[in-house]
This record gives C-alpha cells, sequence and structure tokens, in this order.
C-alpha cells in the first residue's frame, strides 16, 4: 500500500478522533463516508460487517477503526489507523484534564456536561441508521433489526444472546 494512502488514513482518523465524543461509535457515519463514499476503500456492506465483527469481539469499541485500516492498507494499515485514533483525543484529554478538574464546581462546566449527553446519544443513533442502511437488505433484516433495538432499550437481556439469535436467522437463511 502507498505511503499516501496511509497518510490519508493517519489524516482522516486523526480528525475523527477530536470530534469522537463517547468513543468511536458516534462517529461511525463520517467514518464510513470517508472510507466507503469519499475514498471508495470499501463497500458500505465490508464497513458494517467490519463494525460488526469488532463489536463482537471484546474490548474497546475503537477496534472497528483497526479493523478498518487492516482492510484498506494491512498491519501498517491498522497500526496508523489506530495510533491516529487514539493519540490526538489523549493529548487533548490530557492536557484539559488539570484545567477540568480545578472548575468541578463551576456552573459552565456542568453545562457543558449536561450538553454533551444528547449529543453523544444523536450521534449514536446516527451510527444505528447507517448501519441499518447498509446491513440490512430485506424486510426480516429490518424487523429483526427492530426487534433487538426494542429488546435492548426495554430489557436486560445480555447483547450476546441477541447476536447468537441473529446469527441463527442468518444461518436459517431468514435474514
Amino acid at each position: 500500500m502507498t505511503d499516501g494512502v496511509l497518510g490519508q488514513l493517519a489524516a482522516d482518523f486523526a480528525l475523527l478522533s477530536l470530534i469522537a465524543v463517547g468513543g468511536a461509535v458516534p462517529v461511525l457515519p463520517e467514518m464510513q463516508r470517508m472510507v466507503v463514499d469519499n475514498h471508495g476503500w470499501m463497500s458500505a456492506s465490508t464497513f458494517a460487517s467490519l463494525f460488526a465483527l469488532a463489536q463482537a469481539a471484546p474490548g474497546p469499541n475503537v477496534l472497528v477503526v483497526s479493523l478498518i485500516g487492516w482492510q484498506v492498507a494491512g498491519l501498517a494499515g491498522a497500526a496508523v489507523a489506530t495510533v491516529a485514533m487514539i493519540t490526538p483525543s489523549s493529548l487533548l484529554t490530557y492536557a484539559v484534564a488539570a484545567a477540568w478538574e480545578r472548575f468541578r464546581d463551576a456552573r459552565w462546566r456542568k453545562a457543558i456536561q449536561r450538553g454533551l449527553a444528547p449529543v453523544t446519544i444523536g450521534l449514536m443513533a446516527g451510527a444505528a441508521y447507517l448501519l441499518t442502511r447498509a446491513a440490512d437488505q430485506n424486510l426480516a433484516a429490518y424487523a429483526l433489526t427492530a426487534f433487538v433495538a426494542f429488546v435492548v432499550v426495554l430489557t436486560r437481556v445480555h447483547p450476546l444472546w441477541l447476536i447468537a439469535f441473529g446469527a441463527l436467522l442468518g444461518f436459517g437463511g431468514v435474514v
């Protein structure tokens, strides 16, 4: 893979790192736009599959970045994308943490914290919408997605049971 692709991976994920409020999932729509629409490095269904694989694996949700990098440029791409996604936000967090703690009782800090919660939820909802559109190709798949969303919101069923249920339906040819 050319250095140009590695440089583009580094630039794209470094920028995403700085707006990834609440982890990598909230910026999935922008990730998908970059790697699928802008650069054409993979299809939307491949992107959705990589996200599903990252979510099924133990560990942080940022694993999807490593898988995207791997798909685009092999081991070097995985390393570059992961470092680019983690480093800028980590450095910014380190720099801001001392000041943030110093103003822990300030009204403006509490307002910012309250304001970031709906932003994060909105970004995650956008990611869910994007993945549903990329992964669901028929009515049964849309119904399964709606059912799983309903169960996740209203119950405490472990997500692995829902993944297993979806896998069984896929294996049986339903979705």
